[in-house]
């Protein structure tokens, strides 16, 4: 199956940006969720539209086309704590510095191709995984945010992660970000939060306290990480039996965002009962 087939709400979004006579997308993109091999595709499958000679179909052949498809183009290149890093940089744990440094050194110099750089992390199989603080120091980070902010013309970075939170601030508030869907059969268990979660799209205003006050009464009884993660799993399950309707997967996807911001705000902290006040608002009023 195709990323056309796959994300067809995606691959449209990029193909106009990229077809606009302005190039309308963003030169830095993160995408988030379980699925990083999905992730990594689709990051791919937007470099060979940039790159395409031709009308960016999906079964182009043209050389750039086919050196991506092939993972081999000179100018789409992946930097994780094993890829692409300096000779002399014994770094085992983690984007180094001294890959940051590189990079900026490699960009001074002009390219006839757009220039896509993906950051991901790997295992020590070489299995795709998500970045995260630990992988990627907010110091190696913090060497790339000017290159980042004002990057050379026909250049795009993407960033792939499990979950936004993981990432610095820095990074996240200089990205585009954008929520994959995991197209793997795996367990979406939402079993605590099915029952109110059945109605929540018809809720009106006048609903938003109660819902609030269920919420609440669930992350008084359990752990909230774990409220929000159900609620998170269910709205994915309906996202992906609903992937025609693309009004209910505009309002899916920002309620999967609204429950991000919760997540993080319940990493700062934040009063319980403030998190879960903002998070009613926020999926009942918008």
């Amino acid at each position: 199956m195709s990323c056309l087939d796959k994300y067809p709400f995606l691959i449209d979004y990029f193909t106009k940006g990229i077809k606009n006579p302005d190039k309308n997308i963003s030169h830095c993109i993160l995408f988030w969720g379980n699925d990083i091999d999905a992730q990594y595709e689709l990051a791919l499958e937007i470099a060979r539209i940039l790159n395409c000679k031709l009308d960016g179909a999906p079964d182009c052949s043209c050389l750039n086309c086919t050196w991506i498809k092939n993972n081999t183009h000179p100018a789409v290149l992946t930097y994780s704590k094993a890829d692409n890093k300096p000779s002399d940089d014994d770094s085992k744990t983690m984007f180094s510095i001294a890959q940051a440094r590189m990079i900026k050194n490699d960009l001074a110099v002009t390219s006839d191709y757009h220039r896509v750089l993906i950051f991901c992390d790997k295992d020590s199989n070489g299995k795709l995984c998500g970045l995260n603080s630990t992988n990627f120091s907010t110091d190696a980070a913090n060497a790339l945010l000017k290159t980042f902010e004002e990057p050379p013309l026909n250049t795009t970075f993407f960033f792939l992660t499990n979950d936004i939170s993981d990432m610095i601030s820095t990074v996240v508030s200089r990205s585009q970000c954008f929520f994959v869907p995991s197209q793997k059969d795996e367990p979406q268990n939402f079993e605590l939060v099915k029952d109110f979660m059945d109605d929540y799209l018809q809720l009106k205003r006048d609903d938003v306290l109660e819902f609030n006050d269920t919420i609440l009464n669930l992350t008084k009884e359990n752990n909230p990480a774990e409220i929000f993660r159900q609620m998170q799993n269910y709205m994915i399950n309906l996202l992906k039996s609903n992937l025609d309707n693309n009004s209910l997967k505009l309002k899916l996807l920002h309620d999967i965002k609204m429950i991000e911001k919760a997540k993080k705000e319940l990493k700062l902290n934040m009063n319980i009962q403030t998190v879960t006040e903002n998070l009613a608002f926020d999926l009942i009023l918008n």
